[in-house]
């Protein structure tokens, strides 16, 4: 599509989403079109600490690190109370090749304030160094333990739920997939809250009508992203990227489907809940007007952003036994 013929996006969204995008110009820092991924990673770290400050305190915080076929991998466990009546994991978004349990800090923090439950980060090994599935699995691998050692960390893994943003949606739908399909079983799964993600779409109206230097999300931007992720050409079409080419009909837990009005991705979180409602499995969509992609980030300027977290942990919450 030519540019002209797109969405002015900047145009049409709320003033608090406008009042984000300003502070972010006025406080960026400069990077080279040709910087590696060590450097964009630091970029992504140093953007992102304004943004994780003030978030709600924990009784206790725990740094555990747990082995898996691919080396260790690094969780942070929130406690907001003592005791808790279940543990929700949370895979944090970055297009697979940033982010890490600082930059989502204050979005986990008040997931735990909001839901009264444990939420355990996971710290999964980025791409391109490690590829499709090595996230999933090491995701699988962190709940098999916690199932097991649960005592020993004070969690309720009676009942369990996934949750991410962006990537970390798709992440966490994948290894939702891939406990159910591989009958692996960590505690009965209460509930999936999926913000902004991508399912595996290779086109759409959004796609193209939207994405643009302000959300790094243009066509050139999503095939970069795609090409990091999979190690060949063949896992385009895996269940487990391409989650409409899975099994929807069926066992499918509560899910919890959040899309931003301009989002070059909204139509994949619309296509998964169109998918799912007419299968009959329990699932809610919510659109919140005016935001941008990773807009949940923002929850100290937007009052929007915090209100997708609480509906998000209402939702979980509600489908508790």
């Amino acid at each position: 599509m030519k540019p002209e013929n797109k969405i002015n996006v900047l145009e049409c969204i709320s003033e608090e989403m406008r009042d984000v995008l300003q502070f972010q110009l006025q406080n960026a820092k400069p990077q080279s079109a040709n910087s590696d991924y060590g450097t964009i990673r630091q970029g992504y770290i140093d953007e992102r600490k304004y943004w994780n400050a003030e978030g709600p305190e924990m009784v206790k915080t725990q740094l555990v690190k747990i082995t898996t076929k691919y080396g260790k991998t690094g969780t942070r466990i929130y406690y907001p109370q003592h005791k808790t009546r279940a543990t929700l994991f949370y895979l944090h978004g970055g297009g697979f090749i940033v982010g890490n349990l600082d930059t989502h800090d204050r979005i986990m923090r008040l997931l735990a304030h909001y839901t009264g439950c444990a939420v355990i980060g996971v710290d999964y090994s980025l791409s391109p160094e490690a590829r499709f599935p090595q996230a999933i699995e090491e995701t699988v691998a962190v709940c098999q333990y916690f199932h097991v050692q649960a005592v020993d960390y004070q969690l309720n893994m009676q009942q369990i739920g996934f949750a991410g943003d962006s990537a970390g949606a798709m992440l966490s739908f994948a290894t939702l997939l891939w406990l159910r399909d591989r009958g692996i079983h960590c505690g009965r799964v209460a509930g999936v809250l999926l913000y902004y993600g991508l399912y595996g779409l290779r086109d759409s109206m959004t796609r193209r009508l939207y994405g643009g230097s302000w959300d790094g999300l243009t066509r050139k931007d999503l095939e970069e992203y795609e090409q990091a992720y999979l190690a060949n050409q063949q896992d385009k079409e895996s269940p487990y990227y391409c989650i409409f080419n899975n099994e929807l009909t069926h066992d499918i837990p509560p899910c919890f489907i959040v899309g931003a009005e301009f989002d070059p991705l909204i139509d994949d979180s619309r296509a998964l809940y169109q998918t799912l409602r007419e299968h009959q499995q329990p699932c809610c969509y919510q659109m919140y007007a005016g935001t941008l992609h990773a807009f949940l980030h923002y929850s100290r300027m937007m009052k929007s952003a915090d209100r997708a977290l609480r509906d998000g942990a209402d939702y979980f919450c509600r489908h508790l036994d």
